[in-house]
């Protein structure tokens, strides 16, 4: 009998990329998203399967459904969509989870949640493991995802506490490829497209702030790993590439791959902005057996490929414009 697994916010960028892998390990695929990040494209390829099914539904509301795992994944992701309704933000975490885990504790289902890097802040430790506390600034305009997601932590583990429910918690690291919005504020699209349409790559601060990027492939085999882990797993679990850059060479290896002339201007640095973020991912290794098998520079010639190919289609130039719901 096929597994039935829901995903929340799987319309989105890792969403739809999870929800794709998880149709040909032969589960059922219960997808859920309010479309205020998602987007319908990112899914059209599989509307036709058999074994996918497509709900519109805010998870800050609750969710009456019979399945056997759940993947929490249901949040804007980055600065430019988090920021611009902060309250709800925090909503969809605190709220989300609370609601998710409700329905995980009925069902006796496992439950993962996407958390993030960013509950470790601006870090003092480097890299990060996931016994590091971190230094967010809770007031900040951050705040609302970094404190939202740390707050969403929190009721994971009381929730397996308190209720013995099975949790997995996974703390996701910059990650990348097909299916990120053009108009995201992302670090890789913005730069990808800049490149391409031979427009100045904008660097914020002096660019020597590092990042480490996944793709997208390594990391939702990360994600079922962790669901699919046989032994109970203690704590969250950092995912993400240690493979670390700075912004400048990021933007510089970009300007390479495209081929563009496009030249750095720099910028303010945004308030919050972490300066340095890589994973110490030595519980990943040892627990799933997992590292990352995609170079950044063939991660990102797939991700141009896809950016590339966007543009050039004029059927495509519409979904160029963020349009925020109303």
């Amino acid at each position: 009998m096929k597994k039935r697994v829901l995903v929340t916010g799987g319309a989105g960028f890792l969403g739809s990329h999870l929800c794709a892998r998880l149709l040909k390990q032969e589960c059922e695929v219960l997808c859920v998203d309010n479309f205020f990040t998602g987007m319908r494209r990112n899914i059209e390829g599989l509307l036709n399967e058999p074994a996918f099914e497509v709900v519109r539904h805010d998870v800050t509301f609750p969710l009456y459904v019979e399945v056997d795992e759940i993947y929490n994944l249901a949040c804007p992701a980055s600065p430019l969509h988090y920021q611009r309704d902060p309250i709800q933000t925090t909503k969809t975490s605190v709220l989300g989870a609370i609601n998710m885990l409700g329905l995980a504790k009925r069902l006796h289902a496992r439950i993962l949640q996407a958390s993030t890097s960013e509950v470790y802040g601006d870090p003092e430790v480097h890299p990060q493991p996931e016994d590091y506390r971190g230094i967010v600034n809770m007031t900040g305009p951050r705040a609302c995802y970094d404190e939202g997601k740390r707050c969403t932590e929190t009721l994971f583990f009381d929730y397996h506490r308190q209720h013995k429910l099975d949790i997995r918690v996974a703390r996701i690291f910059n990650t990348y490829g097909p299916h990120m919005h053009p108009q995201d504020g992302r670090v890789v699209s913005t730069f990808i497209v800049q490149a391409l349409k031979g427009e100045p790559i904008t660097v914020f601060g002096s660019g020597t702030q590092t990042r480490s990027f996944c793709y997208v492939d390594d990391l939702i085999d990360g994600l079922t790993r962790l669901m699919n882990a046989s032994s109970d797993v203690e704590g969250p679990v950092n995912l993400g590439n240690p493979t670390e850059m700075t912004m400048s060479e990021l933007a510089r290896l970009i300007i390479s791959l495209t081929g563009s002339r496009s030249r750095l201007e720099f910028r303010p640095l945004p308030q919050d902005d972490p300066r340095q973020r890589r994973p110490d991912i030595s519980r990943a290794r040892e627990l799933l057996h997992w590292t990352p098998q995609v170079s950044v520079e063939e991660g990102l010639g797939k991700t141009i490929e896809y950016f590339d190919n966007l543009l050039a289609d004029p059927h495509e130039a519409d979904k160029l414009v963020w349009r925020f719901p109303q």
